[in-house]
């Protein structure tokens, strides 16, 4: 999901971590870490995640989880060369789609036969 299929103004922790599936405590640290995450508060301390905050966490994971890079790694990539993690991102996640789907087709042939 790209940041133009997030359709609110505004993300509580607990959607968020729904929309990246991972935990709450994951993302308040990656928010300590990383200056691009900086979700507003209420008055309560609630967070609230923009679709921009939603992306940058988004590109964290992509770095971290799918990349394997340290912490220290994925700070200085996302200073020097964000938008073209961005594009990196979108194309893993259309190759892994288009194996998702040669996967499906194989699976349905086997069956088939």
């Amino acid at each position: 999901m790209a940041i133009n299929d997030l359709s609110k103004k505004y993300y509580k922790i607990s959607e968020v971590s729904e929309i990246l599936g991972i935990s709450p405590t994951t993302i308040r640290y990656w928010e300590s870490e990383f200056p691009e995450v900086s979700p507003m508060r209420s008055v309560g301390n609630q967070r609230y995640y923009t679709p921009e905050d939603v992306e940058a966490l988004r590109i964290i994971y992509f770095l971290l989880k799918i990349k394997g890079l340290k912490i220290d790694a994925a700070k200085e990539q996302m200073r020097l060369n964000k938008a073209n993690i961005s594009k990196k991102m979108e194309i893993v996640k259309r190759l892994q789609d288009v194996r998702d789907e040669l996967e499906m087709m194989s699976k349905a042939l086997s069956k088939r036969r």
